[in-house]
């Protein structure tokens, strides 16, 4: 190995072409949650519920992006950005998940859309950021097929509405949390505990993401590229059944999506190990073949690894997932009886999460090796830290800085690899809505006051302006 072994590196230089950008998601920086015609979303209804979401914060105000989209702009051109990953709000387009279409939502990320462009800046468009619109899930969400014919209709919407100014289109971001934590764990939108909705929730999923794409490609104008982002379980074992134990992770939390997606198959290990809980029935002839579109680029999104081990069954189950909790649910059909996620050694960031760049080099590789055709980006890499706002007004954040240069170190050491990595996003442009934690977590590059919704760039935000215009990893 050359380098630092603590990924401290610097003046490591990245190819020209390679894209450094940001990302966020509609309902984490948007705000003006009913405002032009938007309509309600699974996360509007989940934050309202008392008891959800910490401190009943909600994502009704956010950032107020809907309305600073022309400011923000003006600081991604400052920062000097490649690129902005931003979801579109399916409420926004299609109020009712079906049907009518909301011409105020097109307008404005048409807007948007117009902005970046004019700035230099290509737009990443994410079609669904889990903000699924409330009268879908009333009938069933994503355990129901129909949600995916209404999702087919809504990318053939924006398809032809943006498909000619678009640079890379997204189906997903993240399928694993909207099947396993909205429907199994319940610790986010709508909330369900219902293990076999997960697992059905995930087919559904695989299957709107292959439809979308075929949708999209049918009405894109343009010369678009087309992708899905996964967030990927970087997994460890401990004990006598360790590989046991990773094995089955690795099952639910990677293989479910990219075995249909990318290889055009379930793992009959995973349909297997979730036996007990679904007879997979909602698997209907021409499905898979639906699911295993080509496409440009896979989103990676990493920012921790997570350790398993077979469960004794008398001591104490640990749940170290790194997931917020709720109560009765679990995140691992088939396997949360056999199966404990151990506390991993820190440092940690303010998400408790452990520090490790090493898995996210481990991870570009591997997704190399299985997949060596699959161009790569990093969609999402961040921390959230506990930021204090210094005398003169500057936000020196040191422990994000140095997580940011470690994880590019990363990055940079498995392009030497031979990894086809496309580029790099980090999570997040802006201070946000952090889902069930509300504003309690902080992981912008530009910090936003949430009392004025004033924006500050932070000192990992200048870090990553020097990046992004030298191509070098500043020292």
């Amino acid at each position: 190995m050359t380098g630092s072994p603590d990924y401290r590196d610097s003046g490591l230089v990245f190819p020209e072409g390679f894209t450094f950008g940001s990302a966020t998601a509609s309902y984490q920086v948007e705000g003006a949650f009913d405002e032009d015609g938007r309509g309600p979303s699974i996360w509007d209804t989940f934050s309202k519920t008392p008891g959800k979401v910490w401190n009943g914060d909600t994502g009704d105000v956010a950032c107020d992006h809907y309305h600073r989209w022309e400011s923000d702009l003006d600081l991604m051109a400052e920062l000097g950005l490649d690129a902005y990953r931003f979801s579109i709000a399916w409420p926004r387009i299609v109020p009712a998940g079906r049907g009518a279409v909301n011409q105020a939502g097109l307008d404005f990320y048409s807007r948007l859309i117009d902005g970046l462009l004019a700035r230099g800046i290509k737009p990443v468009a994410t079609l669904y950021h889990w903000d699924l619109p409330q009268p879908l899930e009333d009938a069933g969400g994503w355990t129901n097929r129909a949600t995916v014919d209404a999702f087919e209709d809504y990318a053939r919407i924006v398809g032809a509405a943006f498909g000619d100014r678009v640079h890379t289109w997204t189906t997903l971001n993240e399928p694993w949390c909207s099947a396993y934590l909205g429907y199994g764990q319940g610790g986010h939108a709508p909330g369900r505990h219902e293990p076999a909705a997960a697992l059905a929730a995930v087919h559904h999923l695989n299957l709107a993401h292959g439809r979308a794409v075929q949708a999209l490609r049918a009405t894109s104008t343009g010369n678009p590229q087309y992708s899905v982002t996964l967030n990927f379980h970087v997994l460890r074992g401990q004990g006598d059944g360790a590989a046991e134990a990773m094995r089955r992770i690795d099952a639910l939390a990677n293989r479910a999506f990219t075995g249909p997606m990318l290889r055009g198959e379930y793992p009959a290990d995973l349909l297997e190990d979730t036996a007990s809980v679904t007879d997979w029935s909602f698997v209907q002839d021409g499905d898979l073949a639906d699911i295993h579109q080509p496409i440009d680029v896979l989103g990676v999104n990493y920012y921790s690894t997570a350790t398993v081990r077979m469960w004794d069954g008398i001591s104490p189950k640990q749940q170290n997932d790194g997931h917020k909790g709720a109560e009765g649910g679990t995140a691992w059909p088939g396997s949360d009886k056999l199966v404990e996620f151990v506390e991993q050694p820190g440092p940690y960031t303010a998400m408790g999460w452990n520090i490790a760049p090493e898995g996210l080099e481990e991870l570009l590789v591997s997704l190399r090796e299985q997949f060596p055709q699959q161009a790569l980006m990093v969609t999402e890499n961040g921390a959230a830290f506990d930021d204090v706002v210094a005398e003169d007004g500057s936000v020196p954040d040191p422990e994000r800085l140095d997580y940011l240069r470690r994880h590019f170190t990363a990055a940079h050491r498995a392009l030497a690899r031979g990894v086809d990595l496309r580029g790099y996003f980090v999570w997040s442009l802006l201070d946000n809505f952090e889902w069930g934690y509300g504003y309690a977590k902080r992981f912008g590059i530009v910090r936003v006051d949430f009392d004025t919704l004033d924006r500050t760039v932070k000192d990992s935000g200048r870090w990553y302006q020097e990046l992004v215009a030298t191509h070098r990893i500043p020292a």
